[in-house]
């Protein structure tokens, strides 16, 4: 366990999208190698002493909303969507034993040959005794994103923060890949994030946030040593608060 007052946070929910799993081809499907990045990184915050959950999503296999647009029922597409954050949860779960960190996969879909049922008192039993716990199938029910099930579980499970790790250094005025003159926010509120209409995040997972006084901070998860110094204290990415 980490010395205190090493780290600022004692319990964190990580929210991965699904895209972090692809390779730089942006083919779809699950990289192995990409995964093994993502569980090195995740293991140097858990050898910290820090509690860890983390809610991934499906889009490298099958996004729900796209799938509307050609022609599959919406419900049916986001059940589909659940399905691929499982695949996605197993294939995490994979890296990091083979990292040498314990888990549990917990989904909102009842898999149980492959993985158990969340059961908010068994989650946080297994997070006090060390153990990594990946959640996946979303929140069970369509009509809802990842985000949301992220900031569900984080007020859920009473995490300090919610990470959203991206592959940009935090919320810009508008993309910085199209606009150069783009500027980073250090802090927004949870009010300025739902006005401005911030496509970070839905406004259904800002709110749930905000009632329940979860601060999410937005950083690039691929940038050396960023989760460290997030959960440290350090001011990286954008607060919000």
């Amino acid at each position: 366990m980490a010395e205190a007052g090493k780290t600022k946070y004692r319990r964190i929910l990580l929210k991965l999208s699904g895209e972090v799993f692809q390779n730089k081809e942006k083919r779809l499907g699950v990289d192995p190698e990409i995964c093994d990045g993502i569980a090195q990184r995740v293991k140097t915050v858990h050898d910290m002493g820090v509690e860890v959950g983390i809610v991934v999503g499906g889009g490298n296999i099958f996004r729900g909303a796209s799938g509307e647009q050609r022609g599959i029922d919406r419900s049916s597409g986001d059940y589909m969507g659940m399905l691929a954050t499982i695949i996605n949860a197993l294939a995490l779960q994979n890296a990091l034993e083979h990292a040498g960190v314990h888990t549990r996969v917990l989904t909102a879909i009842e898999i149980e040959k492959a993985a158990e049922p969340f059961i908010l008192r068994r989650a946080i039993r297994h997070l006090e005794k060390g153990r990594v716990i990946i959640l996946g199938g979303g929140t069970g029910n369509p009509y809802f994103s990842t985000d949301s099930a992220a900031a569900l579980r984080a007020s859920e499970i009473g995490a300090d923060v919610l990470l959203k790790a991206t592959k940009v250094d935090g919320v810009y005025t508008s993309d910085p890949m199209q606009d150069p003159e783009a500027e980073r926010y250090t802090h927004l509120s949870y009010q300025e994030a739902l006005m401005k209409s911030l496509k970070v995040m839905d406004g259904a997972a800002f709110s749930l946030c905000m009632e329940n006084s979860i601060p999410i901070i937005v950083f690039n998860f691929f940038e050396t040593g960023s989760i460290e110094g997030v959960v440290a204290g350090k001011k990286i990415g954008t607060l919000v608060s």
